[in-house]
């Protein structure tokens, strides 16, 4: 079973307590297979990272549920502008 290398930045590292990890999530997992095991296992507070956050998927925010991870998926949260 493939292992999809998670990083997590900022916000996103202290609502899953590590700045990375190995996950099993299976062949052509997705951004929404990836946000519903991340939700299962970290709950209300990745939640709120992820409600503004992004996935970066070899190079490119991604928001789609339907696309299909690489090797590696950056979580990033929501960065402030101004």
């Amino acid at each position: 079973m493939p292992l999809v290398t998670v990083r997590y930045f900022a916000a996103a590292a202290e609502a899953s307590g590590v700045e990375e990890e190995q996950l099993e999530l299976g062949d052509g997992a997705t951004v929404g297979a990836l946000r519903d095991t991340l939700l299962a296992r970290y709950g209300a507070a990745m939640e709120r990272v992820m409600r503004s956050g992004s996935f970066l998927v070899g190079g490119r925010v991604e928001r789609d549920p339907a696309a299909v991870l690489g090797e590696q998926v950056d979580i990033l949260p929501p960065f402030a502008g101004g």
